[in-house]
Formats: structure tokens, sequence, C-alpha cells
């Protein structure tokens, strides 16, 4: 059984009490992890805060080489972290699972750590010199999701680290071992109190609200749904943190006539199912037009059904189950409503335990739940189209903006139909890849601020203006 203490101040705390977490795969008990105090997280903020004037007054050089020899670290125990993610996360450990996701991890690491932070000269002549400088904020808190634990706590920590915050991360709890696992190897190669952990289910305390309204902590970084980013915002409100919030996305995905189904099917697939839909940026409704509707769906059903669900640790998986039962329960709910209305394709009727099959559901109304509200695993609505004005209008007939993507053989007209998407980001003939040089981030109420490149580094920093 696995058994992680929390980091703070660069040492290892057991908590008083301790949390169950459980393989979904198989039911199984994982491990334990601490059910934090608010005392304990008192106590990891105060490390941070003392560790900050020494982390951020390091020159730069240094602190940039700090954070590239942290992949070392990633990549010397990457199998570790892997094994513990897919227990207790339940994606498998080839393909795109376990292991991508540390490997991303890695890369993600290794380009924050090149990034500069040069001063701007805005103005330089007889009437004087004007520079922009970014200075570090101070403590960066960082809660983070169940669905790519490790590779979005290294999103969250390494551009705080890089620009000289310190931070305190609360991982989910349905997945925290493996963050606390990786949290504890990477604080062992920095200076005590710079990078800590607290672990919690919220039941004895509720860490995460207190920590967007702790005063001691100037930035709050979240991914997660809109509802809980949107109170993490109004909790953060009283002491004007710093914020950046990547929330839901309920992207679409338009294929317009002159596509070649068989040729674009399996990155389809991916572009939905990828982490078994369980991914901010996955496609979670498909418009088609009515030329190749029945073509697509035909190819789409052909390929997913040959795709292997089960077990993580048996590699011959690809896909896991479904993370915990309240996702799962979301998930039945809408196919078991769409199939009322709808033609299930694929799939429809949920598997023993938390696996539910590849779901495929085709001429729903335009009304319904599984259009219209982020489904957040293994279920597809395809949609219908004849003109592609209403197929971009239904596309930006949602609050949420953080993704989409255009299908054609026409790159320039796709390209044209994509920068009319109203959404963080748009993909063409592919949905998903995300890019560590690519700022990532969403409109409307799939958040606010960007991650990742230098925009993201910089959303890490204050702004000091210094007129000469």
């Amino acid at each position: 059984m696995l058994d992680f203490g929390m980091t703070i101040g660069g040492k290892s705390v057991a908590g008083d009490k301790t949390f169950d977490v459980f393989n979904p795969a198989t039911g199984e008990l994982v491990g334990r992890a601490p059910n934090a105090t608010l005392d304990d997280l008192d106590r990891a903020v105060a490390s941070a805060k003392a560790a900050f004037p020494a982390w951020a007054a390091k020159p730069d050089a240094e602190r940039k080489a700090a954070v590239a020899a942290l992949v070392a670290v990633l990549e010397e125990n990457a199998e570790a972290i892997a094994h513990t993610l897919t227990l207790e996360q339940g994606k498998p450990l080839g393909g795109l699972g376990s292991r991508f996701e540390l490997g991303g991890a890695q890369a993600w690491t290794g380009h924050t750590a090149s990034l500069d932070l040069p001063v701007k000269v805005l103005q330089d002549n007889n009437e004087g010199r004007v520079e922009l400088h970014r200075k570090p904020i101070g403590v960066v808190g960082s809660i983070t999701p169940w669905n790519w634990p490790v590779m979005i706590a290294i999103w969250h920590i390494m551009p705080a680290l890089r620009a000289g915050n310190t931070v305190v991360i609360k991982p989910s709890p349905f997945t925290p071992l493996s963050t606390l696992q990786t949290v504890a190897l990477l604080s062992g190669k920095l200076p005590e109190g710079v990078l800590n952990i607290v672990t919690s289910d919220d039941q004895v305390a509720n860490v995460g609200a207190a920590m967007s309204s702790h005063p001691d902590i100037g930035k709050i970084v979240f991914t997660g749904s809109c509802a809980t980013g949107a109170r993490v915002m109004k909790s953060a409100a009283d002491t004007m943190k710093r914020l950046t919030l990547e929330l839901g996305g309920n992207d679409a995905g338009i294929v317009l006539p002159d596509c070649d189904p068989n040729e674009i099917a399996e990155k389809l697939f991916w572009g939905a199912f990828i982490n078994n839909g369980q991914t901010c940026a996955a496609m979670k409704r498909l418009y088609v037009h009515d030329d190749i509707h029945d073509a697509v769906c035909d190819a789409f059903v052909a390929y997913a059904r040959n795709v292997k669900m089960g077990n993580g640790l048996d590699e011959v998986n690809v896909l896991g189950p479904v993370n915990n039962q309240m996702q799962f329960d979301k998930v039945a709910s809408l196919v078991a409503d769409a199939a009322k209305t709808g033609n299930v394709l694929l799939g429809g009727a949920p598997d023993e335990g938390l696996f539910f099959p590849i779901t495929l559901v085709s001429d729903l109304p335009d009304d319904a739940p599984l259009i219209h509200e982020e489904q957040f695993g293994p279920a597809l609505p395809i949609i219908r189209f004849t003109d592609v004005e209403e197929a971009i209008a239904a596309a930006n007939a949602s609050e949420n903006g953080l993704g989409g993507s255009v299908w054609s053989k026409d790159v320039e007209k796709a390209k044209a139909l994509a920068l009319r998407l109203e959404c963080g980001t748009a993909w063409i003939n592919s949905h998903g890849g995300l890019n560590p040089v690519a700022p990532f981030g969403g409109a409307k109420m799939s958040g606010i601020g960007r991650e990742f490149g230098e925009e993201g580094l910089f959303e890490n920093t204050e702004i000091q203006v210094l007129h000469i």
C-alpha cells in the first residue's frame, strides 16, 4: 500500500489523519494520504512565505538552472510515478496514458526552464528611460484536478518557480498520491520551503477554500470545473489575488464535406477520447456535414469498437475506467437521456465497476443535454448539419470557450472558419494537442488567463515600471 507524506518546509509531514485512495479499475485500496488541517495549510504557506525572499533574490540564471535540473528528477523517477498514477487515476501505463503524462511533465519543465524574463525598454531618449520589469508575486497556491494530476501540477509549479515565486499545491483527493510522490522528489532538489504540498479530502477542513482566501497567498492557479472556478474567484476577491483559471470546456469539432471519413476517423477518436474523454480540451461535440455524416459515423464506429479498455496495469489496454463514481454517474445519466431520443451507434450501457464503454450517439435533438453539458467521459454526440454557418453558430452557442476544431482538405478555408470559433485554442484537422510553446486557456466561462510559453510565465509575475 502506498503511503506518502506531505512536504512542508522541505520535510515529510504525515498529518494527524488520513483518507483512503482507491484504484478505479478494481475498487481496491491503493494507499492513504494525509488529511490536512487548516493549521497544516498555515504551516505550508508560512514555509513558502519564509522561503520567498531568498528564492526571489537568486540571480535569474540560477533559478533557470534550478528548474532545468528538475527535468532529470522527473526522468529518473518516471516509471515509479507512472505506476502510482495508473493505480490511483486508472489510465493505462502505455499509449497516451501515464508514461505519456510523465513525458509531457518533463517536456513542459524543460521548456519552462528555457524561458527568459527580460527587462523591456519602453522608452529611451532625451526625455528619459522607461523600463518594464517583471517581478515575482510571492506565494502561489495551486489546486489541481484528477484527470492529469502530475502534468497539470507541473504546469502550475514550474512557471511559478521559474518566475521566482514559492508554491503550495493541493491535488485532488481522488489522485493525491502521484503528486505527493512527485513533489517530495522535486522539493529535495530545491531550497527548503520553496515547494510545499498539502492533501485533503476537505471533510476535516475545507483546505481548498482556505487557500483561495488565504491572506499570504498572492496568486491562485486552479484547473477544474467552471462552478468551482467561480467559487475560487469569489473567495479570492477580498485579497485581490492574481488568478489563472483553466476551467471546463465543451469543445466542438466541425467536419466539412470534403473530408475522407476513413482518413480522419482515428484522429477524431483520439481528439474526443484521449484519457477516456476526461480532458478539458477533448472534443465534446462533433458536427458533421450531411453529405458524409453517415460515412463518418461508420468509420468512427469501426475504429472505436477495436479500442481495448480495461485495467491500466495490463499493457494491452489503451483506455481505463472513469476515475470516480461521481463522474461515472454523470456520464451514465447523460447517455441514458440521449438513448431515449437519439441513435446509439456504439456502447450506451454501463459495464461493471467504473468502466463505461465508448459511446457514440447520433441524431439527437438540438436541446439534448449530451450536446449542451460537458460530459467529461467516454461519450460523444455526432450532430448532422447542412449549412456551415449553422455549424459555426451551434459551436459558439455555448457558455464555454476552451477549444474547437475544423476538419477539411482545404486548410485556408478551415483556418478562416476556425478563427470564427469563440474559443482560446483552435485546431485544424486535429483536436486537443497541446504544446509547451503555445499559450493555453479559455474564453467565456472556460476561464481567465493563459498557461504555457512566455505568456503563461508572465502570468506568474507582477509588472513594475521604472522611470529613470
